[in-house]
């Protein structure tokens, strides 16, 4: 809230902007999972480069929408270098 006591609404390119950087993060969990289908190696190479490709382009494209401020923080959370740091 805001010191009028009115809700601050989020604008709806920041609400897409949002779904794409999870749309993004849910699409990483393709390249971990197609190595163990049944499917032949080429379709299996293509299914993963074809997800890491839709993973970038849907991040970057979030993060145009949401601003760079937000994009880094997000960036930084799924870094597991920042994983075992002390907040504060």
């Amino acid at each position: 809230m805001n010191k009028e006591g009115k809700e601050v609404t989020k604008s709806r390119f920041y609400k897409i902007g949002m779904g794409f950087l999870i749309i993004s993060l849910l699409t990483w969990i393709i390249p971990v999972i197609a190595p163990f289908t049944p499917l032949s190696a080429a379709t299996k190479a293509g299914v993963i480069t074809g997800a890491i490709v839709f993973a970038e382009v849907m991040f970057w494209a979030g993060a145009l929408l949401v601003g760079k401020e937000v994009a880094a923080k997000y960036k930084s959370y799924l870094n597991p270098k920042n994983w075992r740091k002390e907040k504060g």
